[in-house]
């Protein structure tokens, strides 16, 4: 991938304001302690208070601050996408690779794919928390593993294109090795897909963790997690509406964010 391509990619309007959008939601996360006095674990009688100077987004029905709690669940979204869609594209990238080198790994692995992309990310996320139980590991778990098919089959495409070019079937018959060839040259000059679909697993992470946490299977009370705090307003919308709002209005930041500079990288790596 031409680093010029990248480059274009990255001064590109969309791209510069998802950035930024994105920049501005983790660095909001990143200073919550700086941001919110309070604790998100802490509790008093102050319930279900409105907006005020002590608490700028009101409190919960426990009296826990609203804005520490959605401060700290960004923190949340942020740590699920940054250890579970590296997992999730690594296993792909392999299984991808092994794929279109072997027939009979390609046909198996395409149909595994096929089994795992049937389940929707909150079936999945279902099936995991029960097999080891509910919590934040259940939610990377998830999100790893609804990303692998993802990345499998981009990669496995990529590399079935690549080794077509004639540079590739040039060094095979120069007797270069076929992992040096995929590791050098192939993985290489398939990137550019990869980095676009990295940029859309992580509104998609942001999505799965808030669905897990909204069905009670995802981060465990009282942990603070953007879901889960959209659960518990459910109750109480009439009495204070930013405690449903506030989270709401993160998770579409975030997700338009990862979604503007997903497609401004597209524009600029796959469609020049």
């Amino acid at each position: 991938m031409p680093d010029s391509a990248l480059r274009r990619g990255l001064r590109r309007p969309r791209t510069m304001i998802g950035l930024c959008i994105v920049a501005v939601c983790v660095l909001l996360g990143l200073l919550a302690p700086v941001l919110s006095p309070h604790s998100p674990m802490d509790q008093s009688f102050d319930a279900l208070q409105r907006l005020s100077l002590a608490h700028p987004l009101g409190t919960d029905e426990l009296g826990r601050d609203l804005l520490a709690r959605v401060l700290y669940g960004i923190r949340v979204d942020v740590v699920v996408a940054v250890f579970a869609i590296p997992l999730g594209a690594i296993a792909g990238c392999a299984l991808g690779m092994l794929s279109a080198n072997n027939r009979w790994y390609g046909t198996l692995l395409q149909r595994s794919f096929d089994l795992m992309l049937a389940f929707t990310a909150l079936v999945m996320g279902m099936l995991v928390a029960a097999l080891i139980g509910t919590g934040t590991p259940a939610v990377v778990v998830t999100v790893a593993l609804v990303n692998v098919p993802l990345f499998g089959r981009i990669t496995r495409s990529a590399v079935m294109t690549q080794l077509s070019r004639d540079y590739a079937v040039a060094a095979e018959v120069l007797g270069v090795s076929r992992g040096r060839l995929m590791l050098r040259h192939i993985l290489p000059n398939s990137v550019d897909a990869l980095i676009v679909q990295a940029a859309l697993s992580f509104s998609m992470a942001v999505f799965i963790e808030g669905a897990m946490s909204f069905v009670g299977i995802g981060v465990r009370p009282p942990n603070p997690s953007l879901g889960a705090t959209l659960k518990a307003s459910i109750n109480f919308l009439g009495q204070t509406p930013a405690y449903s709002i506030a989270p709401m209005v993160v998770v579409t930041l975030l997700v338009l964010g990862f979604t503007l500079i997903s497609d401004g990288l597209n524009q600029a790596l796959l469609k020049r």
